[in-house]
């Protein structure tokens, strides 16, 4: 892990916007509603030749009766600890407020450095009105402008001399594949990771639509590794009432873009409802690898048929790509997580299996000519080679005399005769036809 960051101060002075500035994307929902950074959202930066990973807290708040303000505080305590470098951020419009001298009295106590940003002074009259500052007790500030950029050069100038010096980094180093677990809101995803990782990384409370922004954690347990991303609920565009909402539904569409599988998430008491097979259909057209996780199976009242039956209907649900393993699990009981892990690494394999032009030429052709495509106003189709094209997911180019009369159908034949040879369990499975 390279040195950490942690991006500090009470709700709404703009630790997101500076957050943003730092990593250079738009990860952290920035609105002008205070309160909207609820978890602890990582991200990369870079400064003078120096990496170094930030991460930005919601607002420190004391004494609300907000239920995940209690559950915010906690998560600045948590980032306050993991950090090598702690930047507490202060509005210089308010001046000095009480919460700005609770988050004082806290970083006084920690014996690790701490630099203070007095933002939004973008202009000399602001300059003077940052000396007030003074009075937190914590030494030097910085004046930056976190929407303008202005000022946060010499801050990061400072924050790099901070550092401690990282190791040399491995050159044989592998990009980690990403898995996105994706699924409505309140389907469970922030407990299953929380339980899978081992500690409570992301907020998790009752009601719908808690994780707002996507955030990623490395894993790397039981001979596993790979970054996990928890993404917010995906809900149907009528639905998405709060913008801060169409935003977190945006940055999960986006999660399920950049991943290379998708877990849906699905809530056993509800069922597989219109918008989990939504999300089912955007990770197949975006060609991504999918294990289905039936989550909260405690909840349902069961028999001895009653997995099996809900297994089929879903699979009704996802015809014709019905080849994709579905588990029962519960974050609670912590019941078959792991299995649903090693299921998603075993579809990730399956992913990126290459099959050998020659064998796959001895396995297919025969079945081709047994079973040729139909004769289409007298002509006939004769398959003559195939073999897979080099691409991220397996694609496959049939080459023909007439490409142009074979039909979806004998394609999808085709598909399913190559999953009973191969394993591609989760993945989706393209088939063209070429002149030869």
């Amino acid at each position: 892990m390279n040195n950490i960051v942690a991006i500090v101060g009470r709700p709404n002075v703009g630790k997101s916007t500076f957050f943003n500035r730092l990593i250079q994307r738009r990860e952290a929902i920035v609105d002008s509603v205070s309160g909207v950074t609820r978890d602890r959202n990582y991200g990369k930066s870079e400064w003078n030749g120096k990496e170094f990973s930030v991460i930005d807290t919601g607002g420190y708040i004391k004494g609300s009766d907000d239920v995940f303000e209690g559950e915010i505080r906690r998560q600045v305590e948590l980032a306050i600890d993991e950090a090598d470098v702690i930047i507490f951020i202060v509005d210089v419009e308010e001046g000095i407020t009480p919460m700005d001298d609770e988050v004082a009295k806290l970083l006084r106590k920690v014996t690790k450095p701490v630099l203070l940003a007095v933002n939004k002074v973008d202009n000399s009259m602001r300059e003077k009105d940052a000396i007030e500052f003074y009075n937190l007790g914590l030494g030097e500030y910085y004046t930056i402008a976190g929407m303008s950029g202005s000022g946060t050069g010499d801050l990061l100038d400072k924050l790099v001399t901070l550092l401690p010096e990282a190791e040399a980094p491995d050159e044989n180093a592998v990009a980690l594949p990403r898995f996105a677990v994706v699924g409505r809101p309140n389907a469970g995803k922030s407990s299953i990771i929380n339980a899978l990782i081992g500690e409570d990384r992301y907020i998790v409370t009752d009601i719908a639509g808690t994780t707002r922004d996507s955030i990623d954690t490395t894993y790397n347990r039981f001979g596993f590794e790979f970054n996990l991303v928890d993404t917010a609920g995906i809900r149907r565009k009528a639905k998405v009432k709060e913008d801060i909402e169409f935003y977190s539904v945006m940055r999960s569409v986006r999660a399920i873009e950049h991943s290379d599988i998708i877990i849906l998430v699905i809530d056993a008491t509800r069922g597989f409802e219109g918008q989990d097979q939504s999300i089912f259909w955007l990770a197949e057209k975006n060609r991504k690898g999918i294990v289905i996780l039936v989550n909260k199976w405690d909840l349902v009242e069961k028999d001895t048929m009653s997995t099996r039956d809900y297994e089929l209907k879903i699979r009704e649900e996802l015809q014709p790509f019905t080849d994709v393993p579905i588990l029962f699990v519960s974050a609670v009981n912590k019941q078959r997580l792991l299995k649903g892990l090693e299921t998603a690494v075993e579809v990730f394999e399956n992913r990126k299996q290459r099959i050998a032009t020659s064998k796959l030429n001895e396995v297919m052709l025969p079945i081709t000519e047994a079973m040729p495509p139909p004769a289409l106003k007298g002509k006939y189709v004769k398959i003559k080679f195939c073999m897979q094209l080099p691409t991220p997911t397996p694609q496959f180019v049939f080459f023909c005399n007439m490409p142009q009369y074979v039909k979806e159908p004998y394609k999808r034949f085709l598909e399913n005769k190559m999953r009973e040879i191969y394993n591609f369990e989760g993945v989706p499975i393209d088939i063209y036809f070429r002149q030869k």
